[in-house]
């Protein structure tokens, strides 16, 4: 089929990459199909998710993933004694109104996409695959094969350039050749994954539902659209009687890609980075691409394991189509792959606090949108959101209680060497244990009435009962000893935690006292209070602190209603029901300004809590 951006051959480039780096895995996601070349090449090595947003690619993709060989069509060719291909161009066909590609891509619309005595054969091979497989005469895999071949038939006789932008105003000698239905043409081996699979979606909602170990991206290259480059494929694939327009007769109703858009293609593969959950990733790009391949190469780098990104070069063939505004001005088209391991990891803060989300993080950030320059964590204990989200610009970290600002000041600002060294030399200092109350109660009394410093107080914390934070209302510490100690997990969690973003901003104060008009619309103001229906150690306001009530709930809510009203984007963590109690206050709140409400977790058995996540915004909406 000639296809804009085939990957046939690219095919030995793709594997010599692959090899190169040593990559390993068993699954192998091929996101952006197309023809579904790359899906049949490695086809016998993995099991292969193949997915594209045009459903004719869909099509292509099963026959080539559900088949190891050319179906050999026992059942039919039981019944008929004869090979579908033989009976299907047996048949003859007689024109009436159902029939979609006779009255709308020829002559008789107007148009010169096929002769009238080809589309009615199309037309009716069409119907007769769908009546085949709706009798059971042949499976799932034998009709997406015969489908998949009919759509390659058809564009052998197609009066046009390649695509279907456009047809010729004269008929071209291939098109008026009689059309015959032949078989697709498709790599052999001794056997497929019965766990293949092949989506019709938007590649960027994909990633967040699956996961493995190596995709492969190729997506578009230039503002050249691919609904419009095969929008007759995909109407005789779908068959749904579409509405059409203009002289092309294209789909009313399709789909865009963002990344065929000057304006937004760059956004799309900051978000498709930041959700993929795959462990290696390749994606083929070029040097004239929408995107230039340095951004590009430095996008990736955000979200590579110790921000390593390898660039391999191969020069390729230019194509060409009828939109010639991306092209190169001149410089031969050089086909690259950018290859990165994907950093998967989310770094559990060093601080054990309360009400920490380390546990949802992941399906936190499935929620966000696709671009995302800086993220506020307004409310940030223990830092666990914040630290973790990989914001172009900056993080802002904003905590209220003082005695958190500071440890977690002292974490981000310390080497990990450092702070493990200041622990272990406190710990040596008071000979501090589990469960030993003695030395624990000597280095207490040294904090509150000697030496009020973050590393004393994270060291108490590390020991205490519970890891809870408490003080009497003269702010003096008074936790007491629990059955923890410093141990190598405590030090791993140390040296691995890194805050993502390039910039962090460290803030005490009430999230109150933040200025939503001093940050750009891509700014992400995450939220996480305590919960009015829950009660908790830092919520009870026995602490030294105050407390959360109804009137702390009702003046977060006004402030989220004046940032939505601003135009800025928020993310916020709660729980409506727990035990019988409902938070009417948050209810209605989001009933009456109409916003997004996501379930991130459920915990509990006996009282069960399903934890929600609200947003004011549509991910994929900008």
């Amino acid at each position: 089929m000639r296809y804009l951006g085939n990957k046939t051959n690219l095919l030995n480039f793709i594997q010599q990459v692959i090899k190169k780096h040593d990559i390993q895995g068993q699954t192998f996601a091929d996101l952006f199909a197309g023809t579904g070349s790359v899906g049949d090449y490695f086809k016998g090595e993995y099991t292969v998710l193949s997915n594209d947003y045009m459903y004719f690619s869909k099509v292509i993709s099963e026959a080539k993933l559900l088949n190891s060989e050319k179906p050999k069509f026992d059942s039919f060719v039981k019944r008929y004694g004869k090979t579908p291909f033989q009976w299907l161009n047996e048949r003859e066909y007689t024109p009436n109104d159902g029939y979609f590609v006779y009255n709308n891509y020829t002559p008789r619309a107007e148009r010169m996409y096929l002769t009238e005595e080809n589309a009615l054969k199309i037309d009716g091979m069409r119907l007769d695959i769908e009546e085949l497989f709706q009798e059971g005469v042949i499976s799932k895999a034998e009709y997406s094969y015969l489908l998949a071949s009919l759509l390659e038939s058809v564009t052998k006789v197609s009066n046009t350039s390649g695509t279907y932008q456009a047809f010729f105003k004269f008929w071209e000698s291939r098109a008026l050749k009689k059309f015959t239905i032949m078989p697709l043409e498709m790599k052999d081996s001794l056997s497929v994954s019965k766990d293949n699979r092949c989506f019709n979606k938007n590649t960027n909602k994909l990633v967040r539902e699956i996961s493995g170990d190596i995709a492969y991206i190729d997506p578009p290259y230039t503002i050249t659209q691919y609904t419009n480059s095969y929008h007759v494929l995909e109407t005789i694939s779908r068959y749904d009687n579409p509405e059409l327009f203009g002289k092309t007769g294209r789909r009313v109703k399709r789909e865009f890609s963002g990344y065929s858009n000057k304006s937004t293609a760059y956004y799309e593969f900051e978000d498709l980075f930041r959700q993929i959950n795959f462990t290696h990733v390749l994606v083929s790009y070029s040097n004239q691409s929408i995107v230039p391949l340095d951004e590009l190469v430095d996008l990736a780098r955000r979200f590579a394991v110790d921000g390593i990104v390898e660039v391999e070069t191969n020069e390729y063939r230019e194509y060409s189509t009828n939109n010639s505004s991306m092209k190169g001005e001149g410089k031969k088209l050089q086909e690259v792959i950018i290859y990165f391991k994907k950093n998967l990891e989310t770094n559990k803060s060093p601080l054990n606090y309360a009400g920490s989300k380390d546990d949802v993080i992941p399906r936190i950030f499935k929620l966000l949108p696709k671009h995302v320059t800086t993220f506020v964590d307004a409310m940030g204990g223990a830092f666990n959101v914040g630290a973790n989200a990989t914001a172009l610009n900056k993080v802002v970290y904003n905590e209220y209680h003082p005695f958190v600002f500071e440890m977690m000041q002292m974490i981000v600002n310390t080497p990990a060497d450092e702070l493990i060294r200041n622990v272990e030399q406190i710990v040596s200092r008071y000979s501090l244990e589990k469960k030993g109350k003695e030395a624990f109660n000597r280095l207490r009394d040294h904090y509150n009435n000697e030496e009020q410093t973050p590393i004393n107080l994270y060291t108490l914390n590390i020991y205490s009962f519970q890891n809870i934070l408490r003080f009497n209302q003269a702010k003096k510490y008074n936790t007491p000893i629990g059955n923890n100690e410093f141990n190598e997990g405590y030090k791993d969690r140390i040296t691995r935690f890194v805050t993502r973003a390039p910039e962090v901003e460290m803030r005490l104060g009430s999230y109150s006292a933040i200025n939503f008009n001093e940050y750009d619309d891509d700014t992400v103001f995450y939220f996480d209070p305590p919960y009015l229906v829950t009660t908790a150690g830092y919520n009870d306001g026995k602490r030294g602190f105050d407390g959360w009530d109804a009137e702390q709930e009702a003046s977060l809510l006004k402030y989220l209603t004046e940032l939505d009203s601003a135009g800025k984007k928020f993310m916020l963590s709660n729980v409506l029901e727990h035990k019988g109690k409902t938070n009417h206050l948050l209810m209605e709140w989001i009933q009456y300004h109409g916003f997004n409400v996501n379930t991130i977790g459920e915990t509990g058995i006996k009282y069960p809590r399903r934890e929600i996540l609200v947003t004011n915004y549509n991910t994929f909406e900008r």
